[in-house]
């Protein structure tokens, strides 16, 4: 018996697991390849802080995933921007735009167990699990041949639309033959929760060093994620500092922002590194999320983006016809080319600038920054930069739709 669907989604990680929810409404036939057993989190869903811009707010509350959350989310009401070693700083209030929050702050674990409850809920999705993407068959009748290893060993399925959403080291994107751009950045990121003397009130910190970015985040249980980039050549002396030293460390960079700094959990470490994919398509198959871009998180606009992706790819799934047209799926790329490069862009470009310690571009720095905290039009495009409004956006992420 020939196993086909309408869509495979090739992972079951952030943006893999919400593609499938999205499309669960469309009456298609939708097959997900997942590395871990029932019953087992992804490595991704992790105690690391997700921020969760406006758009992503709404999409997942419009597909009921934010709903099920178990653990309380934090808001993001003010977002507080400075570099350490230059004057100026930039504060931005929601309030100032009409908004309760620019976003909210969750934690990869929780979102994980939503993701979770969700698709228990679905009707026409089938879970490949523990299973793993091993290559392409041959192509037949308009679908794809998918090789998979599950527990019983080798087998194939067939697909219109083969959805690569496999991560940064894609194997599909590599069974495909689509080239990658890569720049390391040379940074680590360190994560934590951490309690203060202050609880939270709303206020994200984003505190740029010549290291790399940290930032505080407010989370919804009272404490405040850690993220903070620190070089390559500095991990070992990083990771060996006991919790009082890491605290210090954490206190010099922001100062009393918050209070005196009391306790941390356990921290986790991320390589950052910039891996871009040269084209998001190949015959019946496409590209989504960190296979398709993978960027620093400076600003926190990865999984936003890869959001994005799939719920763009959905909408345009949901107009009817072959999923895996040609024509379908070279739409969808030219539609995503504006938010996905001027991402891209932003992102690499602050990471860049914001890292570079030359004497000279101090000043420079700390002008844009006043300028940016004196200027409406200026602070307008952060924060729609912020809430994820970039290009053509995709109907989901519209506050109308949530």
């Amino acid at each position: 018996m020939i196993e086909s669907h309408d869509v495979l989604i090739v992972g079951g990680g952030l943006v893999g697991a919400s593609l499938a929810i999205a499309l669960d409404r469309l009456g298609l036939d939708v097959g997900l390849v997942e590395a871990t057993p029932a019953g087992e989190m992804p490595a991704v869903f992790d105690q690391r802080n997700l921020s969760f811009a406006a758009t992503t707010v709404n999409a997942l509350t419009a597909l009921g995933v934010m709903a099920k959350l178990r653990a309380p989310a934090g808001p993001i009401r003010r977002i507080h921007i400075s570099r350490q070693g230059d004057f100026g700083r930039v504060k931005l209030d929601a309030a100032e735009y009409g908004r309760d929050s620019f976003g909210q702050v969750v934690v990869a674990r929780d979102f994980g167990d939503a993701l979770e409850a969700r698709l228990d809920e679905l009707s026409s999705l089938t879970r490949y699990r523990p299973a793993r993407f091993v290559g392409f068959g041959a192509m037949e009748d308009q679908q794809r041949q998918v090789r998979i290893v599950d527990t019983t060993g080798e087998r194939t399925l067939h697909a219109r639309l083969v959805v690569a959403a496999d991560g940064t080291r894609s194997g599909v994107r590599e069974a495909l033959g689509i080239a990658a751009d890569e720049h390391d950045y040379r940074q680590t990121l360190f994560v934590a929760r951490v309690r203060a003397e202050r609880v939270p009130d709303g206020t994200a910190y984003e505190r740029f060093c010549n290291d790399g970015p940290t930032a505080l985040l407010p989370r919804g249980d009272r404490h405040f994620g850690v993220v903070h980039g620190v070089a390559s050549e500095h991990v070992d002396a990083v990771t060996g500092l006991d919790d009082g030293a890491w605290l210090a460390r954490i206190q010099k960079i922001f100062g009393w922002r918050v209070g005196r700094l009391l306790s941390s959990g356990p921290r986790s470490t991320y390589p950052i590194a910039r891996v871009v994919a040269r084209r998001l398509h190949s015959e019946r198959a496409v590209l989504l999320g960190n296979a398709a871009q993978t960027i620093h998180p400076i600003g926190a606009q990865g999984f936003n983006l890869g959001l994005r992706d799939a719920l763009t790819l959905a909408e345009m799934v949901q107009r009817g016809g072959d999923p895996g047209s040609a024509a379908l799926l070279s739409a969808y790329a030219a539609r995503r080319a504006e938010d996905r490069q001027r991402t891209l862009d932003f992102s690499d470009g602050l990471a860049r600038l914001t890292a570079n310690p030359a004497p000279l571009l101090r000043p420079l720095r700390s002008l844009g920054l006043l300028a940016a905290d004196a200027s409406p039009s200026l602070q307008s495009l952060l924060v729609g930069s912020a809430m994820g409004f970039r290009g053509d956006v995709p109907v989901l992420c519209r506050e109308s739709a949530a």
